[in-house]
């Protein structure tokens, strides 16, 4: 079944974020650039601290951001972050740095555990020593939860855990935070929150082993794509939705310091959907694709079932999905076709910040 749109809910304000000096680590990604260009449209002035693009193409390479300042930097590098964060003196830090691929997470686990965990633990030292810091939104996952293949939605209260060392990296992310709210940030006026959000689709993301760029780059060269879990449901969202979320957030911990908590971002949690439905949805709007689908028992373990419950996010910050399944989808793959034909990045990803915003 289609997931519906849900009309209204808070949107970023168009006046909170000019002039105001932004940190933003993994800049370089997916993203991250989406979120560079949004905030340098709002007047932001933003300090990005990534490694260098990992993809070829790459949307922040293409589509150039308007930032103050940009290092290409390893977090793990605790001193050379720290100095980056102090001459930054940021007003507002947004953690978007990660090994962000659950496949990638199993060849290379000691990186992942290094980057997510000790990472963030690097960060958030930082920003101790930094009198102008007022607010922390830490990105993590929708994957943060000790997944035990039910029928219900995750809540924020619920255990967190972690089959794969992604998901595992990106929990133990979650109690670093927490502790360093907890222990010292909160003390100091620094307002902190961390967000679940995942399955992020829309135009510029060529990262290997994401379902809708596979598929573009396997249509765009006349191949098949091959799903290894048609069945698996996660509960898809456009990018532009976590991301509206995380500005929000931020805006109301600046203003309201004691919401620091952990919030979940998405859609609905019924309208978690399927692999093959996105798919299916995919090549009705791509106009052609062939796919050859698995019956579920390739490559490692990942999770069958996965949704959120958003509910704290509706009553407490009143955010509401804008855009149904469909429509995040098809926009997604005629980013993709209107890119491969010459269209600007930047002018597709400005474009389509507008038609978000104006939605009612």
């Amino acid at each position: 079944m289609e997931n519906l749109a849900v009309s209204g809910g808070a949107q970023p304000s168009r006046g909170f974020w000019e002039g105001k000096r932004v940190l933003l680590t993994g800049h370089t990604g997916f993203k991250g650039a989406w979120l560079s260009i949004w905030l340098g449209r709002r007047g932001a002035e933003v300090t990005g601290i990534s490694l260098p693009p990992e993809t070829q193409p790459s949307l922040f390479a293409l589509a150039r951001p308007d930032l103050r300042e940009s290092h290409f930097q390893d977090i793990r590098d605790a001193a050379r972050l720290a100095e980056l964060v102090r001459s930054a003196s940021p007003d507002v830090v947004m953690h978007l740095g990660a090994q962000a691929l659950v496949r990638p997470s199993y060849q290379d686990p000691l990186g992942t555990f290094a980057t997510n965990v000790l990472g963030t633990a690097n960060l958030l030292e930082a920003v101790r020593s930094v009198p102008s810091a007022r607010v922390v939104v830490a990105i993590t996952t929708d994957k943060v939860y000790r997944n035990l293949e039910h029928a219900f939605p995750y809540r924020e209260t619920d255990h967190l855990g972690g089959h794969d060392p992604y998901s595992a990296s990106k929990a133990a992310s979650e109690i670093v935070i927490a502790s360093y709210r907890d222990s010292f940030l909160r003390e100091k006026g620094v307002a902190v929150a961390s967000a679940r959000a995942g399955n992020v689709i829309g135009g510029g993301d060529w990262s290997a082993d994401r379902l809708l760029p596979d598929a573009v780059r396997a249509w765009q060269s006349g191949n098949s794509l091959s799903v290894r879990r048609p069945e698996a449901k996660r509960p898809w969202q456009h990018v532009l939705e976590p991301l509206s979320a995380y500005l929000v957030l931020a805006e109301r911990l600046w203003s309201d310091p004691s919401i620091g908590d952990a919030f979940n971002f998405g859609p609905i949690s019924h309208e978690a959907a399927p692999v093959r439905q996105v798919i299916e949805i995919a090549r009705a709007s791509y106009g052609r694709g062939d796919v050859e689908y698995g019956d579920g028992t390739e490559g490692p373990h990942e999770a069958g079932w996965l949704a959120l419950e958003t509910a704290k996010a509706r009553h407490m910050l009143g955010i509401e999905p804008r855009w149904s399944l469909a429509e995040a989808v098809d926009r997604t793959m005629k980013w993709y076709r209107a890119q491969n034909d010459g269209a600007n990045a930047r002018a597709l990803c400005e474009a389509e910040i507008d038609e978000y915003e104006a939605r009612p």
